[in-house]
């Protein structure tokens, strides 16, 4: 794999996951896929305890992310529940299916309620009908979501590479963070505060994105710190297309930068990249509303080390006390933790989420509202706590 290829972040590879009952062949049909010893083989039935991920460059498709899971009729009373749990929070992040099933069998049980929450989920599958080789004559595949494969011969191995770059490329209409709104030429300037919180020797990745796509505009990008910005700003002859900044620095930026120039952030963009940036904005609206002692969730989808003046203990509840002048209670999920169950919580604020996939951001954001519970994010909350929401929104543009 080329260096460029390595550095794709997993939140921006094709998710493939590889599901189906114990013994089916899931691991083996990874093993052969991918050319590599990804996961353990063996003839016990249920070897694979726990997802087993592999980022790798596979071609036709290029940079992608291959979870191999556990068995989902796992019968072990206690341990079998946790997994089987496991194995659908990673068909929430999952953007292609391989239902692996035993070619001589009829699908069972397991496999028809694998197909139905796939169906639920919106997520393309294929149904690939393993250990074939056994099979004298080949029938032909029932459908032409279905492949015969064989980990042993390599059989259909081809086959289902190209089926699974056929569903890659039906994946949409491209999302943007940055390009659609800027022309060739253009000047923005990104302003990211570099303070105790920020990691050593690097930008973060909505900030990089950000950059690469201004580059990839052909447009022109300026890098500062908020304290640099009122001198940059008097020295440029004419003004910047648009600013963006860290949320965090909002008041400060929000007083240099004119009106009459485009101002949001990293964190809103990113809301607007991964879909759920209307549903952020509609949410943000309960925050003055709840009641004084009400339960927020405040979700990251990375995790870190606590500075002392992280954003989401420190600078977000202190922006949202001053806001709303009342005290709530607030409690906190990060990495690939989300609660299914949201009982009790009156609004959830989630990070930027440049970890996790635009599928599993959707599904957090689909669990909440089914529960009739607000979802928002951390650069509308605290675009509203400073009073700056419609600007941050560059007047409804980002919301088209």
């Amino acid at each position: 794999m080329n260096q460029a290829l390595e550095q794709v972040p997993a939140s921006e590879r094709i998710h493939i996951g590889f599901f189906g009952a114990r013994n089916a062949g899931k691991s083996s049909l990874v093993n052969a896929l991918t050319g590599q010893e990804v996961s353990i083989v063996s003839d016990v039935a249920g070897t694979t305890t726990d997802a087993v991920c592999k980022s790798m460059e596979l071609l036709p498709l290029g940079a992608v992310m291959i979870t191999d899971t556990a068995g989902f009729d796992d019968d072990d009373a206690a341990l079998g529940a946790l997994r089987i749990e496991k194995t659908k929070r990673e068909l929430y992040r999952t953007d292609i299916a391989v239902l692996v099933a035993d070619a001589a069998k009829p699908l069972s049980e397991t496999e028809q309620e694998l197909i139905a929450l796939f169906r639920q989920e919106h997520t393309p599958y294929i149904l690939a009908l393993n250990k074939a080789d056994l099979l004298d004559p080949l029938p032909q595949a029932a459908n032409k979501n279905a492949v015969y494969t064989s980990a042993k011969t390599g059989l259909g191995i081809h086959a289902l590479k190209e089926m699974l770059g056929a569903l890659a490329g039906t994946a949409g209409e491209e999302r943007y963070i940055i390009r659609d709104l800027i022309a060739p030429d253009d000047l923005v300037v990104l302003v990211t505060p570099i303070d105790e919180s920020a990691p050593k020797g690097r930008l973060i990745l909505p900030q990089q994105q950000t950059l690469r796509e201004v580059l990839d505009a052909h447009a022109n990008a300026l890098v500062v710190q908020t304290e640099q910005l009122t001198g940059l700003l008097r020295i440029l002859q004419t003004p910047p297309r648009m600013v963006v900044t860290d949320s965090q620095a909002f008041r400060a930026v929000s007083e240099i930068v004119p009106e009459s120039v485009p101002l949001t952030s990293f964190s809103i963009l990113m809301a607007r990249y991964k879909g759920f940036l209307q549903t952020a904005v509609a949410g943000v609206d309960a925050l003055k509303q709840l009641p004084d002692g009400a339960r927020i969730l405040i979700a990251e989808g990375c995790t870190h080390h606590r500075q002392c003046n992280d954003i989401g203990t420190v600078k977000l509840p202190n922006a949202i006390r001053k806001f709303t002048g009342k005290t709530f209670r607030l409690e906190y999920c990060s990495g690939g933790t989300f609660p299914a169950d949201l009982t009790g919580f009156d609004l959830v604020i989630h990070c930027g989420g440049c970890m996790r996939t635009e599928r599993e951001l959707q599904w957090r954001m689909r669990t909440a509202r089914a529960q009739g519970i607000p979802f928002t994010n951390y650069g509308v909350t605290l675009a509203a706590c400073t009073g700056i929401l419609e600007r941050t929104l560059m007047q409804g543009v980002l919301l088209k």
